[in-house]
């Protein structure tokens, strides 16, 4: 039973010290490495939110979102990413930045879709 009780105490040591590691990073690598979780949530957030829009939306609807989002997706690429020297740089701040963004509008569709009926319109 101690056994136990300190597996559970070491584990929700670990997810503080992690989230204190995160408030003030050591270096650039460790500050990337939480910039990486953050956007690997958002990037969950929208494809849920993106799925649960689909699934409300009428033919017409689904057409007009999936090419905004593939134009949102073009943006996000051309604005957040290039390529230089045979590398490729990615400049995560931007990308969280932007898809926590194509979240919010996301979710502000879902709102319309359930409050007053989709607005293919607003897509």
């Amino acid at each position: 039973m101690k056994r136990i009780v300190f597996l559970i105490a070491m584990s929700l040591s670990t997810g503080v010290m992690a989230a204190t590691a995160c408030d003030s990073p050591n270096n650039d690598f460790d500050g990337l490495y939480c910039l990486n979780k953050v956007y690997q949530e958002a990037d969950k957030d929208l494809n849920s939110h993106y799925k649960n829009l689909v699934a409300r939306l009428d033919l017409q609807g689904k057409a007009k979102l999936k090419s905004s989002q593939l134009e949102w997706m073009r943006q996000r690429n051309d604005n957040c990413s290039r390529h230089e020297d045979g590398s490729f740089f990615v400049n995560l701040r931007c990308a969280t930045d932007t898809t926590i963004a194509r979240v919010q509008f996301l979710q502000d569709r879902e709102r319309e879709c359930k409050a007053t009926g989709c607005q293919n319109s607003k897509l």
